[in-house]
């Protein structure tokens, strides 16, 4: 399961990553603070525990509280990691990283998009959890077939896995119908894997296909921005992103950058466990495809006219 504790070592991660992650499963009063804090990170250096309460609506004891929640030891601390990760912020950061404006000029909205969707990359990137990814890794590699539940966006990354399992040889299936994906998740047994992918970790049909899945006896694995999140409770590997949502990038559209980067780290890993089967099967479906693309090369044209 990724990690969900802050690092104050400088360039050891974002706690602002971390916060966002934990926001869904944090007490209500717990998650006034959290919103405090996302909202301007910066000016918590400069704010004492007493003035963050009282924004807040609560007490000095939940921000303690909130800051236990999320891994560091207290606000002290909390003040230390984020004023670490406002150093670290660049000039480009703070004027990319912000919302698109209904007055932004398309060469902002370029910018703006091409900022957070490399974010969103990197940031997916630098909190995944390596050994959670290694032992879904290992699961999907020798498992008998693989089930991939996913609606909404999450469809389209759902058959994204599996059209690049099935195409080194493993047998795979993505559901976006909530019959379908419950009564394939039935007759799963104890050596499959069912995968659910689900920005929020709350999405009703794609968590009652996994628990369904899971009863069978099948290997379950998630993949959430949310590591608190009715979907981890189920699962047996959890896999995060890390995407920030803003008022024209909805879940639909960011989520998708960060959820493909890690299916590609999976995929990438199970192929290698089946290097020489992932080799003869990539060079066979190109082969089976290569006459359905058209040759760009006039002297090729010309001599198939001839």
């Amino acid at each position: 399961m990724a990690t969900s504790e802050i690092s104050t070592e400088s360039g050891e991660g974002s706690p602002l990553v971390t916060i966002r992650s934990l926001l869904p499963g944090l007490a209500r009063a717990e998650q006034r603070v959290a919103n405090i804090v996302l909202a301007d990170p910066a000016s918590i250096s400069r704010r004492s525990i007493t003035e963050v309460a009282e924004a807040a609506g609560t007490s000095e004891t939940t921000v303690t509280r909130f800051c236990k929640a999320i891994g560091v030891g207290g606000y002290p601390d909390l003040r230390i990691a984020l004023a670490a990760d406002t150093a670290r912020t660049s000039t480009r950061d703070r004027e990319l990283g912000g919302d698109i404006g209904p007055d932004d000029g398309i060469g902002q909205i370029i910018s703006k998009v091409g900022y957070a969707d490399a974010k969103a990359v990197e940031e997916t990137a630098g909190q995944l959890d390596a050994t959670s990814l290694n032992a879904l890794v290992e699961a999907v590699a020798t498992a008998r077939r693989i089930d991939v539940y996913g609606v909404g966006a999450s469809a389209f990354v759902a058959l994204d896995l599996q059209q690049k399992l099935h195409r080194i040889g493993l047998v795979s299936f993505a559901w976006s119908d909530t019959h379908n994906a419950l009564t394939s998740a039935a007759v799963l047994e104890p050596g499959d894997v069912a995968i659910g992918i689900s920005h929020t970790g709350a999405t009703t049909e794609t968590v009652e296909a996994l628990r369904e899945a899971k009863r069978h006896g099948a290997t379950t694995g998630a993949i959430t921005n949310f590591a608190r999140s009715p979907i981890t409770e189920i699962t047996d590997h959890v896999l995060t992103t890390a995407v920030r949502e803003t008022t024209y990038r909805s879940g639909a559209m960011a989520s998708r950058i960060g959820q493909l980067t890690v299916i590609d780290c999976l995929f990438i890993g199970v192929a290698q466990r089946h290097l020489d089967q992932t080799r003869t099967a990539l060079e066979a479906t190109r082969e089976a495809v290569s006459g359905h693309r058209l040759d760009s090369r006039p002297d090729r044209r010309r001599h198939k006219e001839a």
